[in-house]
């Protein structure tokens, strides 16, 4: 593929921690972000801390939210996150417990993209405060492919009672 054929993609990426230096971690992750070329003009949410979802006896979680372009596929977009969260300590765990550092891929443009390994939109993110309100902060009036509602109308509607916390 030549440079040209390349198209520059928004994404938008969930990104959490609950163990170490989460903020330093999460911050650390958005740069190599950057500076690796996964992401360019990169936008940041405001931090939250987050109660646990699922699994309710660990560590509140830092999130954020990242909207940028890529020129990666979405396969190549996640192999590159997860070699991020390796990077960072990502140790293998059950489903909702402890993390290094979490990446998600909530959006890729308008795509809808459903394989054994990823699904886009993320199947969660309408269920879950801690991607809604900071994707909300940064990209508010994004429309999801298979939605009619914005991400500012999402957060209202959304029923998560977990607790989540702008920080400053």
């Amino acid at each position: 593929m030549t440079e040209s054929n390349i198209k520059n993609t928004f994404v938008l990426l969930s990104l959490g921690a609950n163990i170490g230096d989460k903020k330093s971690t999460i911050d650390k992750a958005v740069e190599t972000l950057v500076e690796l070329g996964v992401i360019s003009q990169a936008v940041v949410s405001s931090y939250y801390g987050t109660e646990p979802y699922g699994v309710k006896d660990q560590n509140w979680f830092i999130n954020i939210c990242v909207k940028g372009m890529t020129q990666h596929s979405p396969a190549e977009l996640l192999t590159k996150c997860k070699a991020i969260e390796k990077m960072y300590g990502r140790q293998e765990r059950e489903r909702w417990h402890e993390r290094e550092l979490d990446i998600d891929i909530i959006f890729y443009g308008k795509e809808i993209v459903e394989t054994e390994n990823l699904t886009i939109p993320h199947k969660e993110y309408r269920k879950r405060n801690f991607v809604l309100v900071p994707a909300a902060e940064i990209a508010g009036s994004y429309i999801p492919p298979n939605n009619d509602l914005s991400l500012d109308q999402l957060v209202k509607q959304c029923e998560d009672c977990c607790k989540i916390d702008k920080m400053n």
